[in-house]
């Protein structure tokens, strides 16, 4: 079985449309391209290192895919270039163009059914880069087996989120977390089952309290 991991570049707002650069993605009329080059340093090079060094496919949407199909192959002397021209790369589309870059992979019919059946396959874990719109429907269905979240000190105010509220509730255990010295959080955390809930309430309510309480039932 393969482990479905996503690892993205957020804001503090969950925003993590266009890190690299202007030109990136700015549908909608985003004005921040190029957020995550500020803050760039060495402390987040090494966790990001870590994750490619394991072995992995990519699992992109079609968005992205088209981003990075124009930018690896024809990066000189890049390790990560390397990698992603020679990994399989699953795309999630139902565009009918073909996919150009070498070694991808279209996903028919029901994605997040294909994706499923891929974490069942022999091979290595699947890694999702980007992929706004994907990522929030893999967490949607429970997909998700890591998280790797790089949060920038930032707030963006727009663009695309990683998270809705279309997300499967549950919780998650953290496994390592790392602070750059630009004040990046690189944290890592995996499934650790539902959510739990307690009250810090008093046992014996107050009569303010009951009558609160009436009142939110009454408004529904």
């Amino acid at each position: 079985m393969r482990k479905l991991i996503v690892s993205a570049f957020v804001s503090l707002d969950g925003v993590m449309q266009a890190p690299g650069g202007p030109e990136e993605d700015p549908g909608g009329g985003f004005e921040f391209g190029g957020w995550a080059f500020p803050y760039w340093d060495g402390a987040i090079e090494e966790p990001l290192g870590a994750i490619f060094a394991r072995p992995y496919d990519l699992l992109l949407g079609r968005k992205t895919y088209d981003i990075f199909a124009a930018y690896w192959p024809f990066q000189k002397d890049s390790a990560i270039g390397d990698q992603f021209n020679a990994v399989t790369k699953y795309v999630a589309t139902s565009r009918a163009d073909p996919l150009t870059w070498a070694s991808s992979v279209k996903l028919d019919g029901d994605v997040l059914e294909a994706v499923a059946r891929l974490k069942q396959s022999d091979g290595p874990d699947l890694l999702t880069q980007g992929s706004a719109m994907l990522v929030r429907a893999l967490l949607a269905r429970g997909l998700v087996d890591e998280l790797n979240l790089f949060v920038f000190p930032l707030l963006l105010g727009k663009g695309k989120s990683w998270i809705d509220q279309s997300a499967e509730a549950g919780e998650f255990a953290l496994v390592s977390s790392v602070t750059s010295t630009t004040g990046v959080i690189v944290s890592r955390y995996r499934p650790a089952g539902p959510v739990r809930t307690g009250s810090f309430a008093q046992d014996e309510p107050s009569e303010a309290e009951l009558a609160r309480r009436e009142k939110i039932k009454a408004e529904g």
